[in-house]
């Protein structure tokens, strides 16, 4: 049962956005409503990655894991939100739910710092939910170290404290 990486072809965004809302129920279920995951639909979230790869394909980057040929997760990054131009921001790193703890999430995470090395880059950021205590570990045994910049997004009706994490590259 291997996992191999690829980069995304359009033909795997409406899939992606699939997963990553059963990626986002899972992870965040046991602190945000039900009502909050609700939305977007995983074929409003296949929508959504169509439309962002469209405008943001030339200085992002999105590769999909594969065990066995199925779809295990994907991660996705791009330049720095604050305009740094030495910065990359790692946007996500979501994988199947039964993909968890096997070892996927941390080859996507090694592959998305490997490539912003090679894009010239010296530090990498990225902003976690709060609350999200297992994504904070995982972050954190990968070298990543809160900011400690705190910022509140809205996940459907819900208000969202994420924090900024950084390592160098």
């Amino acid at each position: 049962m291997s996992v191999t990486l690829r980069p995304a072809e359009s033909a795997d965004l409406l899939p992606v956005g699939a997963l990553h809302q059963r990626s986002r129920v899972a992870a965040y279920s046991s602190f945000l409503p039900t009502e909050a995951l609700a939305d977007p639909t995983p074929e409003a979230m296949g929508e959504y990655w169509v439309h962002r790869w469209t405008w943001e394909r030339a200085d992002h980057l999105m590769t999909v894991a594969e065990r066995d040929g199925v779809l295990a997760g994907f991660s996705y990054f791009g330049p720095d939100d604050a305009g740094d131009p030495a910065t990359g921001l790692l946007n996500a790193i979501h994988l199947e739910p039964t993909e968890r703890g096997r070892g996927v999430g941390r080859a996507l995470m090694v592959d998305a710092l490997t490539n912003m090395r090679a894009r010239g880059w010296r530090r990498a950021v990225l902003w976690v939910l709060r609350d999200n205590t297992p994504a904070r570990h995982f972050y954190e045994r990968g070298g990543w170290r809160p900011t400690g910049q705190q910022r509140d997004e809205m996940i459907g009706q819900a208000l969202t404290p994420q924090l900024r994490y950084t390592r160098p590259l």
